[in-house]
């Protein structure tokens, strides 16, 4: 019994970096959208470049940067309805509906707690005090930790209660109506207990801000590896307020005012024309850019070298969409979030790498400001500030960065047989042929005709399909016609035995598999 609970949690487990990347794919593009949007609409650029405050450009680059936040801003609750989605092998759109309705009844449920324990923090002082507002709810700032909870309790739920039969006098509440109801009462005592344990977490990172602070030259590298180390959990904006706007990020008089918090003083020396502190910028964006302009980038290469050679084409796409926003932006959660879950190894080389950055930054003598660690930040406060910045240095350091991110990405990916996008194992172990994947049969395909080929509706007992394959389970497979499916379009029909049968269609594989679930 044990054995068997042991192999399910870990296909869950190897399932979750497939159910990822639906939410991950649309953040790799939305990440374009707000990147070029939030840029060209600052006021550091449009000083840069004043032909970029024309109205009709700006009221564009808005909309670009509205439009691409919705997927940062509700990552969590994507992730709450895609792993449900994902792992689930029955009535998949049930499970999505109800991780969508555990995890906001979750956060009802944490922001009743807080109300009732006067918790609750004032609009201003949300992000200090861990707090944010999700679908108008004031809740805690879990950020994906939140929706990767709430998605493994209802994919749970949902393959115990799908099927769960209640006595005929509520037999109208069983089967799959009876996921939604339980996953709400479920996760409103979740929602309750959440808040108990969460303190403690908070404290912690206080703790650690404090610690940062005393911690002289290696005060950076704290900083930089704990951002990167709570980002998953959502509690690193915990931190990060801590060192930008409080005395743990330093103190500083200017023109007669004592001004707490990194990015604070950074920005009241730069509006008074004063020389820039370096104790303020080793917070700052030049430690990340180590990392978010090379180290990042190198990792998307070795991901896409070490991918399968056919798949390489279907990847490129999400890989240089993320490069885009991490290099430009400093937005890096597209490149992470592919290896985040499959391997701890890089994750923690990545914190250490990052941690590193900002040290060595600080060390060096660079004087960067703001917050995003992107090539803009490093163009408009770096390279037009002037030399005094030390801006060259950071190229120097991004080759050293790229390399050892790439030969360690690489090196691991090959050695631990990582599934990172592309390197997915086929399904039975099947290899695809250069003919079988760049296959595309002319015109389109009788999805009734195929039917009825493979014996018709009764002798499909389930269908599924890979990158170029109908993977079925039928009934009796000594009764499919081959040769008809063959005229019909088919490049080949596989018998693994007498009821495992895969029909090779190429790239529009999809297509027909909708089409047949549409007739069936």
């Amino acid at each position: 019994m044990g054995k068997g609970k042991k192999v399910s949690w870990m296909e869950i487990f190897q399932g979750l970096g497939k159910t990822f990347m639906l939410p991950v794919a649309l953040l790799a593009f939305m990440g374009l959208f707000l990147g070029v949007g939030s840029a060209f609409s600052s006021e550091s650029a449009i000083e840069v470049l004043p032909s970029l405050g024309a109205s009709w450009l700006q009221v564009t680059f808005r909309f670009m940067s509205t439009i691409g936040g919705f997927a940062f801003s509700y990552l969590p609750v994507m992730f709450a309805m895609a792993i449900p989605l994902g792992l689930a092998r029955k009535e998949k759109g049930v499970a999505a509906f109800s991780g969508f309705v555990g995890y906001v009844v979750m956060q009802l449920s944490i922001n009743f707690y807080l109300q009732e324990t006067n918790q609750l923090a004032a609009a201003d002082q949300l992000r200090e005090a861990g707090q944010e507002m999700v679908f108008g709810i004031q809740t805690l700032s879990m950020g994906v930790l939140g929706g990767i909870i709430v998605g493994l309790i209802v994919y749970k739920l949902h393959t115990k209660f799908y099927q769960f039969q209640l006595p005929d006098s509520f037999a109208f509440f069983s089967g799959t109506r009876f996921v939604p109801i339980i996953t709400s009462v479920t996760l409103a005592i979740v929602g309750v207990i959440i808040p108990m344990i969460w303190p403690i977490f908070a404290t912690v990172i206080t703790g650690i801000g404090h610690l940062i602070q005393r911690s002289g030259a290696f005060g950076p590298f704290l900083f930089g590896a704990g951002e990167r180390l709570l980002l998953p959990f959502g509690l690193h904006h915990i931190l990060v307020s801590m060192i930008r706007f409080t005395e743990a990020g330093g103190s500083q008089v200017i023109d007669g005012q004592q001004v707490f918090g990194a990015l604070n003083i950074f920005y009241n020396e730069l509006q008074h024309g004063l020389a820039i502190s370096p104790s303020a910028t080793a917070f700052l964006s030049q430690g990340k850019m180590p990392t978010f302009m090379f180290g990042l980038p190198a990792a998307a290469l070795a991901m896409y070298q070490t991918a399968k050679p056919e798949n390489r084409p279907k990847i490129k796409g999400l890989l240089i969409s993320g490069v885009i926003a991490t290099f430009v932006t400093g937005i890096t959660e597209p490149i992470e979030f592919l290896f985040l879950f499959l391997s701890p190894l890089l994750w923690v080389f990545h914190v250490i790498m990052t941690g590193a950055g900002f040290m060595l930054m600080s060390l060096l003598g660079v004087t960067i400001g703001n917050t995003d660690g992107g090539v803009l930040d490093f163009i408009i406060f770096g390279v037009m500030q002037g030399t005094y910045t030390k801006w060259w240095l950071v190229l120097l350091v991004g080759i050293g960065w790229f390399a050892l991110y790439y030969f360690v990405f690489k090196t691991v990916i090959l050695r631990k047989n990582l599934k990172t996008p592309g390197r997915e194992e086929s399904t039975d172990g099947v290899e695809y042929s250069e003919e079988e994947v760049s296959y595309k049969a002319k015109g389109a395909f009788d999805a009734h005709g195929i039917l009825a080929a493979l014996g018709g509706a009764a002798n499909i007992h389930s269908l599924d399909n890979c990158i170029t394959r109908l993977r079925l389970v039928v009934n009796d497979g000594s009764i499919i016609d081959d040769e008809r499916l063959k005229k019909l379009g088919a490049l080949g029909v596989v018998h693994l035995d007498d009821t495992n049968v895969q029909v090779i269609i190429g790239t529009k594989v999809t297509t027909v598999r909708n089409q047949l679930d549409a007739i069936l």
